[in-house]
C-alpha cells in the first residue's frame, strides 16, 4: 500500500536530515567555529523542499534511495549556503531565518561568509564521493548540473539581478527571468538529479520533469512572495514583510496577493500537466505541487 504523503516527506525529510548529520564535520574537528556554524546553518530546520523534489523524482526514475539521498543532501548544502550569504548585510541583511538567528548574527560575517563558502565545497564533494549512477558520464552530468544552478547563469546570477532591481518596478516577464535563476534553477537541478540516480528515464521523459521544475519553481517563488506579504514572522520563521520594507519587486507588488495567488495555482496546474504522461508513476510529484503551491506556513 502506497504511504500518505505526509509519512512519505517526513520519512524522507529524517533521510537527507540523517545524511546531512554524517558529512558535515563534527564540532569536534578543527576549525571547530566553522564546523559549528556550518552545523548551525543547515541542520534542524527549513522544509527540505529540494530533496524532497529528488526523492520524488528518484522515484518515479525507479532509482536506488540511497543514491538518491547523497544527490539530494548536495543540493540542500547549496541552497544553505545560498540562505547564509543571502542574510549577510551586503545582501538582505537580515536576522532571523528558519525561526532562529541568521548565522552571521550568531556567529560573525566572516565565519559566516566562510560557512557559505565551506557548504558550497562540501556539496560538491558528495557527488564525486559517492557512486550515484552507473555510468559515470551521468554522473559527472549531474555534477554540471549542480555548478550551472548555483552559478552566475543560475541561483547567483539570479541574485544579482534581484539586488540590481531594489527600488524598481518589475514586469511579470522580468521577475519570471529573475527566479527562473534565483530560485528556479536550483529546483530544477534537485529534479534533475533525483531523476539521473535511476536509469528508467529517456531525454523527452527528463525533458517532462525539467519543464514541471521549472513551473513548480515559479509557482514557489510566487507563493513565498505572498506569504512573505500576509503571514507573521512567527509563522514563517523569518522576517515577514521584508521585501516591501527594503522596495523589492515582488509578484505581489506586480500583480497584487490576488491574482499572484491565481498565478501560483495556474502554475501548478500547468505543472500537472506536464507530468500527465507518467500517470500514477509521477504521485509523489504531484503530491509535492500540491504541497508547494497550497502551504499555508
Amino acid at each position: 500500500m502506497t504511504t500518505d504523503f505526509q509519512t512519505w516527506s517526513h520519512e524522507n525529510v529524517q533521510r537527507v536530515e540523517s545524511v546531512l548529520q554524517r558529512v558535515l564535520p563534527g564540532p569536534d574537528i578543527a576549525p571547530s567555529r566553522l564546523h559549528e556554524a556550518m552545523r548551525y546553518a543547515v541542520l534542524g530546520g527549513g522544509k527540505r523542499a529540494r530533496p524532497l523534489l529528488a526523492f520524488a523524482a528518484g522515484e518515479l526514475a525507479e532509482a536506488d534511495p540511497g543514491r538518491v539521498e547523497i544527490g539530494a543532501a548536495a543540493v540542500e548544502l547549496i541552497h544553505a549556503y545560498s540562505l547564509v550569504h543571502d542574510d549577510l548585510p551586503c545582501m538582505d541583511d537580515d536576522v532571523l531565518r528558519r525561526g532562529k538567528p541568521t548565522c552571521h548574527v550568531q556567529y560573525d560575517e566572516a565565519t559566516a561568509l566562510l560557512v557559505g563558502d565551506a557548504l558550497q565545497s562540501l556539496a560538491f564533494q558528495l557527488l564525486g564521493d559517492y557512486r550515484l549512477a552507473d555510468d559515470a558520464r551521468v554522473q559527472l552530468e549531474m555534477v554540471k548540473l549542480l555548478a550551472a544552478a548555483a552559478g552566475s547563469r543560475g541561483m547567483a546570477g539570479g541574485q544579482q539581478i534581484d539586488l540590481e532591481s531594489t527600488g524598481n518596478s518589475l514586469t511579470v516577464p522580468e521577475l519570471e527571468f529573475m527566479h527562473i535563476h534565483k530560485t528556479g534553477a536550483l529546483i530544477r537541478a534537485s529534479a534533475l538529479i533525483g531523476a539521473r540516480c535511476g536509469n528508467r528515464l529517456g531525454e523527452r521523459e527528463l525533458s517532462q520533469v525539467d519543464y514541471f521544475a521549472k513551473l513548480i519553481g515559479l509557482a514557489f517563488q510566487v507563493v513565498d512572495d505572498v506569504l512573505d506579504a500576509e503571514s507573521p514572522t512567527a509563522t514563517l520563521g523569518k522576517t515577514a514583510g521584508k521585501d516591501a520594507m527594503n522596495n523589492k519587486p515582488t509578484y505581489v507588488s506586480a500583480m497584487g496577493a490576488s491574482r499572484a495567488r491565481e498565478f501560483a495555482q495556474g502554475l501548478r496546474e500547468q505543472a500537472l500537466g506536464a507530468l500527465g504522461a507518467f500517470g500514477e508513476r509521477a504521485l509523489r510529484l504531484q503530491q509535492l505541487a500540491d504541497f508547494i503551491v497550497l502551504r499555508k506556513f
